[in-house]
């Protein structure tokens, strides 16, 4: 007998709820990453362990594009910068004669893409300033709200990677503290990360420029500029965590060479044992597979080379997890395994 597709769907999230009850990480196989974490985690949180860590030290880091969320065919702030660049161009004649928006207008990827970080710089300018950081954040919602990802046919808020989001909880419920540091816009990821991830918006760090304050008729505004912009990525990732955090984390986990200075400040903590992680995308049936060659960014190499010698856990997606996506989120991929 062939089941209803929502019964069918509604079942596979039950027995999902069931089994997680017995087993936090029930998003991952049993395989050397998920011994990794517990071993790790049940030597943090053991009182006469040696690798005990006081839950005062007990701060870990994320990456988040590639690391918790996807970042092909584009991240998902690039895609909200193309389709605000779409939806705004009616209200702006100017922009006719300007290539690069032309470019996003007519879908033209490849130019896009080759503008680099100036026409990024370009895009952003004309998408994430001139408007109040409270607007801002509506924009963001709105879009939420309205699009979907085009591979996956979901909501973007939908799209957190199930595994990552149960080792999230596991490692809060253990104690720690779950911090996001990200090259994502640091007000992007703040409308999204408490809502997907449990993490609010003071512990999320990432890519920022300032803002300007002023007095209004009806009290106070923060307008966003591109003023002293911060791109948070490589080496700049340490740089910011000691500027938010002011301490060492004890765990990192990214997915990308981008975050490899992130995972080697961690590991330099003399103090405690801590642990690094590298998300490998090689799963093209259930996600994306690459390293070397990215759609749009998560280039990985050295972070390949360097995980043996520091003794960072490599996660295969394709073998380690059982689920990428939640089933119960995201009816497209109810038939995810």
């Amino acid at each position: 007998m062939k089941l209803n597709p929502l019964l069918a769907l509604l079942l596979t999230a039950y027995l999902c709820s069931a089994v997680a009850a017995d087993d936090p990480l029930s998003a991952w196989n049993d395989g050397h990453a998920k011994q990794a974490i517990k071993t790790w985690v049940n030597g943090a949180t053991t009182a006469n362990s040696k690798a005990f860590i006081p839950v005062s030290q007990r701060y870990v880091v994320f990456d988040n594009d590639g690391t918790l969320w996807p970042e092909a065919p584009l991240t998902f702030q690039l895609q909200f910068v193309i389709d605000e660049i779409k939806r705004l161009a009616p209200q702006h004649p100017e922009w006719n004669s300007d290539a690069l928006v032309q470019a996003v207008i007519n879908n033209d990827k490849n130019a896009v893409m080759q503008s680099g970080k100036k026409g990024l710089m370009q895009l952003m300018t004309l998408t994430h300033s001139g408007m109040t950081t409270e607007e801002f954040s509506q924009r963001v919602s709105n879009w939420v709200g309205t699009h979907r990802h085009a591979r996956f046919g979901c909501r973007y808020d939908q799209l957190g990677y199930q595994p990552m989001r149960q080792l999230l909880d596991y490692l809060r419920d253990n104690g720690f503290k779950t911090w996001i540091v990200s090259g994502g816009g640091i007000d992007f990821m703040r409308v999204l990360a408490e809502k997907m991830y449990g993490i609010p918006p003071e512990q999320v760090v990432g890519s920022f420029s300032l803002s300007e304050f002023s007095l209004t008729d009806n009290g106070t505004q923060l307008r966003k500029t591109m003023n002293g912009a911060f791109y948070d990525d490589e080496a700049m990732k340490p740089v910011a965590i000691h500027l938010f955090m002011g301490r060492r984390p004890v765990g990192a986990f990214g997915n990308s060479d981008g975050d490899v200075p992130m995972l080697q400040y961690t590991s330099a903590n003399a103090t405690y044992k801590t642990f690094g992680l590298l998300v490998h995308h090689t799963d093209a049936v259930r996600e994306y597979a690459y390293d070397t060659h990215p759609p749009a960014s998560g280039k990985l190499i050295s972070g390949l080379k360097l995980a043996p010698q520091k003794g960072w856990v490599i996660v295969d997606m394709k073998k380690e997890w059982k689920t990428v996506f939640d089933p119960a989120q995201c009816a497209a991929v109810a038939g995810d395994k």
